[in-house]
């Protein structure tokens, strides 16, 4: 196993571990200020803090009209899209439906890489991706009890109005997740990791301006505690600059359906920090859908066997 393939593993599992991070931790700015003014935020402060990533190194090649138009989709899909697709439609749907879908990103990813790159998928990382999606499938039914218990006395009409749309929605977002993976594995062979980051999340500020303007133009700013402030500080950084960076620089030197089964890394670390930060607490089936998922992981990373 060479040191790049390595560097590149560690980099995706920090990339998707610093997702479910900042997902746990992003309850707090959610009820405190409107999804879509939120959303605007992240991308503006991310657009602030990394204005010098926009300059064009001096050994890269000028951008092609195919590269612009990956860019612009890299950011439609990956940002603005999948955004809108997984708030409405968990909003339709219940959170244990919409985990189960999300546990098709593996899978989705390397159906798309087998399309679009033409990358093998061998045996082992078949298992991987089926080990990956079952793990998170898991952890999403191990909710279903206590939601179950919390939807008791209500009406069944309202408990599944809509459900099948919320479905569709999510199941959207993990096209458009799995499309994000590989277009960034497209992306990176013309333009540095740097880059990329900065101009899908340029991309993303233009794209949901209106949304934000109009959210601001609703509420008063003035009323947020500084508290949530450093928390949007937090998220904003973590979200548009160092997990992306993150997981282009990872995706250099990784096939992208290999890169797929590190999404497992997210919902494992999302409920590490409700654990440990949020005061949550993890059954027996949890941790066992997370060992699944994990051995996912480590086959998809065992070095190849070579012939002689």
């Amino acid at each position: 196993m060479t040191a790049p393939l390595v560097r590149g593993y560690f980099f995706l599992a920090l990339s998707m571990s610093l997702v479910g991070s900042y997902v746990a931790l992003s309850k707090p700015l959610a009820a405190a200020l409107p999804v879509l003014l939120l959303a605007w935020l992240r991308f503006g402060i991310g657009a602030l803090a990394m204005p010098h990533w926009l300059v064009k190194p001096a050994t890269e090649l000028p951008m092609t009209g195919r590269i612009k138009r990956l860019l612009f989709l890299e950011s439609f899909l990956g940002n603005f899209l999948f955004t809108l697709c997984m708030l409405y439609g968990v909003s339709l749907t219940s959170a244990v439906s919409a985990g189960i879908i999300m546990a098709a990103i593996p899978a989705m990813v390397a159906l798309l890489s087998w399309i679009f790159l033409r990358e093998r998928i061998g045996l082992r990382v078949g298992m991987s991706i089926a080990c990956a999606a079952f793990g998170i499938g898991l952890f999403a039914l191990s909710k279903s009890e206590l939601l179950m218990q919390s939807g008791r006395g209500l009406e069944p009409n309202l408990i599944y109005k809509n459900a099948v749309w919320g479905n569709l929605l999510v199941f959207a977002a993990v096209v458009c997740e799995a499309s994000y993976a590989v277009i960034g594995k497209q992306l990176t062979g013309a333009l540095t990791p740097k880059r990329i980051t900065a101009l899908i999340n340029l991309w993303g500020f233009v794209l949901m301006t209106p949304f934000g303007i109009y959210a601001a133009m609703e509420f008063d700013l003035l009323a947020v505690r500084p508290a949530t402030w450093l928390l949007l500080v937090f998220y904003a950084l973590a979200a548009s600059v160092w997990t992306v960076w993150l997981w282009m620089t990872g995706l250099k030197s990784v096939p992208a359906a290999k890169a797929g089964v590190f999404t497992v890394m997210l919902p494992i670390s999302a409920a590490l920090v409700g654990v440990l930060a949020l005061g949550e607490t993890l059954t027996g089936l949890q941790v066992l859908a997370f060992a699944i998922a994990l051995a996912g992981v480590v086959l998809a990373t065992l070095p190849a066997r070579t012939t002689t």
